[in-house]
């Protein structure tokens, strides 16, 4: 029987699955690549298949598939594992552990009650454990989770200054009904909260402006920590406020190497129990989240994807869901935490859109604190419109048309739009990968002018680089999985837009009237920014609204402002040096 986590290969080997494939998939199974994908899942393939996003055409190709082939199928998935009632039996006392309470804790910091408990059995799923919190006259649920060595964790978010009461509700009868207070003081200089939308734009929860440039180092906390503290210096001196990165590692071109740790108990030759979470393997994430967190990042965290050698990617609903729940649980109580349910998600090929909507169920009952979360597209891209996402979380939808589109995604989903993988800066074979610093900074200029936010990323290959890159016995360190060291030409491109933008009233850039060659950005009325592009004009004749305007010439890549003498009415010619990349910047003065 073939069925999603079939390969192709295996389909294409078997006479009957062909025949079905050729049917279904006539432009994959003819053709001449066919070779390149046979390891690829069937489940992954229907992406790059138009006529499968239809889901009652797949569901018919998946059923005739099951038809065919000899065998008895998968194993059945994990069942769900309910907590142990008798965990404790009645000569334990009710809420006998010993509690100990956090320092009073400042605002937007991790509120954390630690409990010391019973380690028998296994706590990773024989216990549930959770608190009701009472502060500022709300209440709310937070989940708890087992830290190891008897070890309990209920961890909040510091969102409200005051007094806080809690109390716990357990399985084990000496978790159960123990009670509390902590106090949220003033917030640490620099900490702003955690970033949330506003209107089609982001700001934090104290009402400062948040801008997601962001970059993408998938795998980067699955590194050695010699290359983690690089990755960390290289962004304490760049000018991202967010980066995309996995909580599962990442198997895939020029990710060969085998992490020290997983989030679950094991090893790859040893197999892993998805039962027992590794805590020491957490700890080392949250480290890094807070480092992020002390240098003004964003942990844009994903939580699903679809390159996996170790079966992450095709765990069962049960442990998918167990997992979701430590992992939201863990983290929800970090203020600089995204949640993406998967980059990819149509990789995926063990799960289809009723399962995203049950995962991301999950996170939104187990996360108290309403964090960001959006869900990011290989080829389809999901129903924005959903109301559990809060903003837009797309890839390139064509080799060179993406940022183009960022006007017409507001307006069709009424969401922030974050562009977060616009193809990437470097040279390596993949085409997704070998854009100039040029293009991919271009790109940045189409999304802001059309009032949105592209992501960046870098794909030097570190040969290239005269080893520069690379750290220990691993030459393949590509920043946009391992981090590293940024060697591109966009960055600072990047910043120098970043800071046009601050310059804004409110610092954000909305779309404009355009000409039917030049898109307009800005604030109406107040400022107006358009962009050239690839396009070289050694003139503009720009059409100025009532009032009085200054007019400047910004060369985007050569990061300088010119303002035109004198302030100017109704129309001026604008002199321009006929090169590419170029824009003006009107600002109204009266």
């Amino acid at each position: 029987m073939f069925d999603r986590a079939s390969t192709f290969g295996e389909a294409l080997d078997d006479p009957d699955a062909r025949a079905i494939l050729e049917r279904y998939l006539p432009g994959v199974a003819a053709s001449p690549m066919a070779t390149q994908f046979r390891n690829g899942r069937l489940g992954q393939l229907v992406a790059i298949v138009p006529a499968l996003e239809d889901l009652e055409e797949r569901e018919r190709f998946f059923a005739a598939l099951a038809e065919v082939g000899s065998g008895g199928g998968r194993p059945p998935y994990a069942p769900a594992i309910d907590p142990d009632g008798a965990y404790e039996g009645d000569n334990v006392p009710r809420a006998s552990a010993e509690v100990a309470l956090p320092a009073p804790t400042p605002l937007w910091d991790p509120l954390e009650v630690r409990i010391a408990g019973p380690s028998h059995g296994n706590p990773f799923v024989d216990v549930e454990l959770d608190a009701v919190f009472r502060r500022g006259g709300e209440e709310i649920r937070v989940g708890g989770f087992y830290d190891g060595d008897g070890v309990y964790v209920v961890r909040a978010l510091a969102d409200t200054i005051g007094t806080w009461t809690f109390e716990t509700r357990s399985t084990a009868r000496s978790l159960d009904g123990l009670t509390g207070t902590v106090e949220v003081v003033a917030a640490r200089e620099g900490s702003h909260g955690p970033v949330g939308v506003d209107g089609l734009h982001f700001q934090h929860a104290d009402g400062t402006r948040h801008r997601p440039v962001g970059t993408t180092a998938y795998a980067w906390t699955h590194q050695p920590e010699e290359l983690q503290q690089k990755t960390l210096e290289t962004l304490a001196e760049g000018p991202f406020v967010k980066l995309r990165m996995c909580v599962f590692p990442k198997s895939y071109l020029y990710n060969a190497n085998e992490p020290a740790d997983f989030p679950f108990v094991g090893t790859l030759e040893g197999g892993f129990d998805h039962t027992r979470f590794d805590p020491a393997h957490f700890r080392r994430l949250e480290q890094r989240i807070a480092d992020l967190a002390a240098l003004g990042i964003q942990a844009d965290l994903i939580l699903f994807h679809a390159y996996d050698r170790w079966g992450f990617a095709d765990l069962g609903p049960a442990v998918d869901e167990r997992y979701l729940r430590y992992v939201v649980r863990r983290l929800s109580g970090f203020a600089n935490v995204w949640w993406s349910m998967a980059n990819e998600y149509d990789l995926l090929w063990s799960k289809d859109l009723d399962d995203w909507e049950r995962l991301a169920a999950v996170v939104g009952e187990e996360d108290a604190f309403g964090h960001l979360n959006s869900i990011h597209n290989c080829r389809p891209v999901y129903d924005y419109a959903k109301p559990w996402i809060t903003h837009v979380s797309i890839q390139r939808v064509d080799v060179y048309r993406t940022a183009e589109n960022t006007d017409q995604w507001r307006e069709e989903w009424g969401k922030p739009v974050v562009i977060d993988e616009c193809a990437y800066e470097g040279d390596i074979d993949q085409g997704w990968g070998n854009i100039t610093g040029e293009e991919m900074t271009r790109r940045f200029w189409e999304g802001a002018v059309r009032g949105g936010y592209v992501g960046h990323g870098e794909t030097y290959y570190p040969p290239a680089l005269g080893g520069a890159a690379s750290v220990g016995d691993d030459d393949e360190v590509l920043w946009w999985s391992k981090g590293g060291a940024l060697h591109g030409s966009s960055p600072a491109r990047i910043a120098f837009l970043e800071q046009l933008q601050a310059e804004a009233p409110d610092g954000v850039w909305d779309p404009l009237p355009g000409d039917w060659d030049v898109p307009w950005g800005g604030v109406a009325g107040r400022v107006k920014v358009g962009y050239f592009g690839f396009n070289r004009p050694r003139f503009r004749n720009v059409i100025l609204d009532e009032g009085e305007w200054r007019v400047e010439v910004i060369d985007t890549w050569g990061m300088s402002v010119e303002e035109l003498p004198g302030m100017h009415r109704g129309q001026v010619r604008v002199e321009l040096p006929g090169r590419q990349f170029m824009a003006i910047r009107v600002t109204r003065v009266d």
